[in-house]
């Protein structure tokens, strides 16, 4: 059965994902002007076409390509776009009620899929990577997040880092 963000849900993910933007811009040093060239955009479930939503993980991202004529000449672009899969993110703050709460684990997903979306942007990612690779980049990604977010930590975001740390199975959800 699928679960959907409530307003209050939407809002508070769009105001943790804003944090995580300026927590990732000052830990890769990205200034306003620069946030703009990155384009991507977040969508909760409820929003998703069919091949966005998938199973087992709490978001992903799909990245699109367009073409835009300009002036007489054609530019290829792509953005990427970030799917918050409501249902299993509900779920898992539902079974943990009694320690993981919505809020960090919402930050903690949203930088996680902003430092995929800067590394895939300077390079230093492959998006279509072999799946074989594909487990070094998130650990990688798993990695840069807890240290981009360990400034600002509290013990509700802490136990969020150790539920995705290389003890627990958790971090295989965020990809």
């Amino acid at each position: 059965m699928e679960r959907y963000f409530n307003t209050e849900q939407i809002s508070l993910a769009g105001r943790t994902f804003s944090q995580a933007e300026k927590m990732a811009g000052r830990y890769f040093r990205i200034g306003p002007a620069e946030w703009k060239e990155r384009r991507y955009d977040v969508k909760t479930l409820a929003f998703l076409e069919k091949h966005e939503v998938r199973e087992g993980t709490f978001a992903h991202l799909c990245k699109y390509q367009f073409r835009k004529k300009s002036g007489g000449t054609e530019r290829d672009f792509h953005f990427y776009r970030i799917c918050l899969q409501d249902d299993r993110i509900l779920d898992a703050v539902e079974r943990a009620h009694s320690f993981i709460r919505l809020s960090p684990l919402l930050l903690y997903i949203a930088a996680h899929e902003l430092v995929h979306v800067i590394r895939f942007e300077r390079g230093e990612g492959n998006f279509d990577a072999p799946e074989e690779e594909k487990s070094d980049e998130e650990e990688k990604v798993h990695r840069i997040t807890r240290n981009l977010l360990k400034p600002t930590t509290d013990s509700d975001l802490n136990l969020v880092l150790d539920c995705f740390s290389n003890l627990y199975r958790i971090g295989d959800l965020v990809h």
